[in-house]
């Protein structure tokens, strides 16, 4: 696990999830029945995992062979055997092997398992421990197959290379009989529907139907494809064996006549790595290391198969990759076996294949794809556009060394009605000109061939019709490396192999842009939503140009290999690039940097997922330095790896994030980051009080009316009149001082203590702290007015200044230093004179502008 840890360090942004379309693989599948639920489930290898339609956890290492019993699925990986419940939980390991293991047998309440070093262990399934160990020399009996006859209590049977076959008592230890076999390697071994009787296939293609209670052999056959690879036999009533080879035929065999019946030929493209028939039913399920599972139904005359369903993905490596459409859900796959596959990203029953290109596709459904003479080579790349696809066809591909071009429907899941080939050379195939590069409109009308020629052709999707051609006569010198049309149909884009990007106008096809490339490209790729066009380079090299400006605006370097694939991210943003070096990168447009690059073992293709680990987690996307080595990741399998996760959420845990100091460099000006609330209006705290007074509610709570006096003080006299309130002197002063009770603010005793210690931070940081209104009424306490002093309203404006001499909170010492002024604005001549001296040290003339309400208030001039 530590290479993959290590290799998982190399992407923190993508991680594997799993892969689409496998199904099968060299090792025949294993059937099981679930009691409860009734029904049959198929269980088939597919490199670290197994398949149960449900999906096993994934292992190490590949799968070497494949057992199943009512309870456990027991998996052989190298020298370790694993035993799953419920398809995905490990409950048994069995350790032991010096070798790796082979072959597996369940029986009953053990496990039998034979290595390459022709060492047979019995285990105990519950404890894990040995039970027996039974070790063959090799070049007398080096054991190929085993089987458990029905009823034989404790019995196993063991075929050899040699041909011979060995009786064995487990539980005693003991040798029962040995057959001496039919000269032939014996493959494999299989349970007949009567009792003693087993078939047995060899390398020489015979195939034994033998009593093993009397040693009889009652039939034999001769199978005509070589070695027999697997056997079946049906139980629903009709004495019929089926036969495996390795060349996809299957065999059909009638017990009762002893002859052969039928044939099922092609039924897989490789080897028949696999056949069961359900038990009393018409079904037979067989697989293939051509990645297919099929399963066949026998309800026609004659006694053939038909093919009732099957679960099929690319036999060879794919040649191109894409998304169908926007949601991601779909992915479009061409591969080197033909055809064209579109595989889901939600579950395989999703997953549908689209065929094999042919010329005629009724002469291909007649005659089968193997046989079909005018069956297409493989894609080598397409376009597809989902706008009109119910209407019409929707993907349009390009053959290998072929001229002509096909349209695929997916709708109907099959080759679609046009084969689009340019009249001007009158069907010559024997011409060397092939297709090289294609694209489909935004509107999913026309679509736009470029030819090796240097010609590039406009179609209608719809009616097959030529459109039109761009240049008088060639729209390059060369071959076309790469065409594209915008999001509006107004311009189309194409590069050649004679150094030259050229932009047309795609309704007129007129020429508008010509732009020399410093190398010959190998292939382009537009991004339709920012008009970015990548171009990638014979040079290893990647240039972006920008369709608006008609400039390169990026250039990518660091590929040691041709540059086989690439594509955008959704935004734009990135850029993802696959070459023949085996590496993947990863380039930021916006920065101009490579900040991902990996290595994989084999590489063809790529596209870009729209879910990554950034909209998860938080990632560190750093430039990577030029003479960074990349680490060798594994491609993921059909299932998720959680150890694998877990080292990648290690490794994202330990990442160190980047802290910014407090200040960049001391010969610049920082500002404070605080909220714009908190200081950006300290000089229109008057103006917000009388809006909120203005907005105040309209209707106030009554008030109470004043008590009026018991008894009404009157003047004496005749005339009775009541005694008016007295007023007060003019001379009386109504200001009262309130000095003596104000109580000194933990602001107000910081800056006494600063003028003694010179040490202004902790008014800063209390200052920091506080709110608009707080800020003013603490500016308004250092009036002598309000219990403050002068020598504290010089403490202040020294904080002021070693503020602006530190060159840190630069707007908040503008603000506060404003609002100051603005409050104590009636005593400017002592706060100059004040302030002079502050900062009389200075050696700089420096000019304070204080804009209140859009007005000049106070200009500073201080010169030494």
């Amino acid at each position: 696990m530590s290479d993959m840890s290590a290799g998982k360090k190399g992407s923190v942004i993508f991680s594997g999830f799993r892969a689409l379309g496998l199904y099968s693989n060299h090792l025949a599948h294993v059937l099981r029945f679930h009691k409860k639920h009734r029904e049959f489930y198929v269980l088939t290898a597919v490199g670290q995992c197994f398949h149960t339609y449900n999906v096993s956890n994934a292992l190490p290492e590949d799968i070497s062979s494949l057992a199943a019993d009512r309870m456990l699925v027991y998996a052989a990986y190298g020298k370790l055997i694993s035993a799953f419940a419920k398809n995905k939980e490990v409950v048994h390991t069995y350790k032991g092997h010096q070798a790796d293991v082979h072959l597996l047998l369940p029986f009953g309440d053990h496990l039998i398992s034979v290595d390459k070093d022709n060492v047979v262990i019995i285990w105990d399934v519950e404890s894990e421990d040995t039970y027996l160990q039974i070790s063959y020399d090799k070049a007398s009996f080096e054991v190929s197959a085993l089987m458990h006859p029905s009823t034989y209590l404790n019995k196993i049977l063991f075929g050899s290379s040699q041909g011979s076959l060995q009786l064995w008592n487990i539980k005693s230890n003991k040798l029962l009989f040995t057959f001496p076999g039919w000269a032939s390697a014996v493959t494999v071994l299989q349970q007949t529907p009567a009792v003693d009787v087993v078939g047995v296939g060899l390398a020489s293609g015979q195939i034994i139907v033998h009593n093993i209670r009397f040693d009889e052999t009652l039939m034999k056959f001769q199978q005509d494809w070589g070695p027999v690879t697997a056997l079946s036999f049906r139980t629903d009533g009709h004495p019929i064996m089926a036969s495996g080879s390795p060349i996809g035929h299957i065999g059909l065999w009638d017990l009762e006549e002893k002859k052969f019946v039928s044939q099922m030929r092609d039924a897989h493209t490789t080897a028949i790595a696999g056949l069961t028939f359900l038990q009393n039913e018409p079904l037979l399920i067989t697989n293939g290391a051509d990645n297919a599972i099929r399963v066949w139904i026998f309800d026609v005359a004659g006694g053939d198969g038909r093919l009732l369903r099957q679960r099929i993905g690319h036999s060879a490596p794919p040649t191109k990759i894409r998304h169908h459409d926007q949601s991601s859900l779909n992915i479009l796959s061409a591969g080197q076996d033909g055809t064209l596959q579109s595989f889901s990203t939600v579950h395989e029953r999703f997953n549908k294949s689209l065929g094999h290109g042919t010329l005629n596709k009724t002469r291909a459904k007649k005659k089968g794809v193997t046989n079909d003479t005018a069956k297409l080579p493989a894609i080598t790349t397409f376009a597809s556009e989902t706008a009109r696809q119910s209407d019409w066809d929707g993907i349009i591909a390009c053959h290998r060394g072929f001229l002509v071009t096909t349209t695929w429907s997916y709708q109907k899941g099959s080759i679609g009605a046009h084969k689009l080939e340019p009249e001007r050379f009158n069907k010559n195939r024997s011409l060397n000109v092939h297709a090289t590069a294609v694209d489909i409109t935004s509107c999913g009308n026309f679509a736009v061939i470029a030819l090796s020629s240097g010609h590039i052709d406009v179609y209608n999707m719809q009616s097959g019709f030529h459109r039109g051609h761009y240049g008088k006569d060639k729209a390059h010198a060369g071959a076309v490396r790469g065409v594209s049309v915008d999001a509006l149909n107004q311009l189309t884009v194409s590069v050649g192999a004679d150094r030259l990007l050229k932009i047309w106008r795609f309704k007129s096809k007129e020429l508008l842009h010509t732009h020399s490339l410093p190398a010959a490209p190998a292939s382009s790729l537009l991004h339709r939503d920012s008009g970015m066009l990548a171009i990638a380079l014979d040079d290893f090299t990647i240039h972006i140009l920008d369709m608006e400006t008609r400039r390169t605006v990026r250039r990518f370097s660091g590929h040691r290999g041709q540059i086989n694939d690439m594509t955008f991210s959704p935004d734009g943003r990135w850029l993802i690039t696959a070459s023949m070096d085996c590496t993947i990168r990863t380039w930021d447009l916006p920065s101009g940097s490579c900040f991902m690059k990996y290595c994989i073992f084999s590489l063809a293709v790529c596209f870009f997922s729209r879910s990554n680990n950034t909209l998860c987690s938080m990632v560190s996307l750093r430039p990577l330095p030029a003479d960074y080595e990349p680490t060798v990741i594994m491609l993921p399998g059909t299932c998720p790896n959680t150890e694998e996760e877990e080292v990648l959420d290690a490794d994202s845990s330990e990442m160190d994030e980047y802290i910014s100091p407090a200040q960049l460099d001391e010969h610049l000006i920082t500002l404070s980051l605080l909220p714009d609330s908190r200081w950006k209006n300290l000089l229109h705290l008057d103006i917000i009080r009388v809006c909120a007074y203005h907005y105040r509610p309209f209707k106030t709570p009554p008030k109470l009316p004043k008590a009026a006096p018991f008894f009404i003080p009157t003047i004496p006299g005749l005339v009775p009149q009541f005694a008016l309130p007295s007023t007060p002197s003019e001379d009386q002063s109504k200001i009262v001082n309130l000095g003596v009770l104000a109580q000194k603010s933990t602001f107000y005793l910081q800056l006494e203590k600063a003028l003694d210690n010179n040490s202004y931070e902790e008014p800063v940081k209390l200052l920091r702290e506080l709110g608009p209104s707080a800020i003013e009424t603490e500016l308004r306490a250092l009036s002598p007015d309000m219990g403050g002093e002068v020598r504290v309203m010089q403490s202040f404006l020294k904080m002021i200044s070693s503020i602006l001499q530190s060159k840190r909170d630069f707007d908040l010492a503008q603000a506060y230093l404003a609002l100051f002024l603005k409050v104590r604005c009636e005593q400017s001549a002592d706060l100059f004179e004040a302030f002079l001296k502050v900062c009389s040290n200075r050696k700089q003339s420096f000019k304070i502008v204080i804009k209140i309400h859009n007005m000049t208030v106070f200009d500073l001039f201080l010169i030494k």
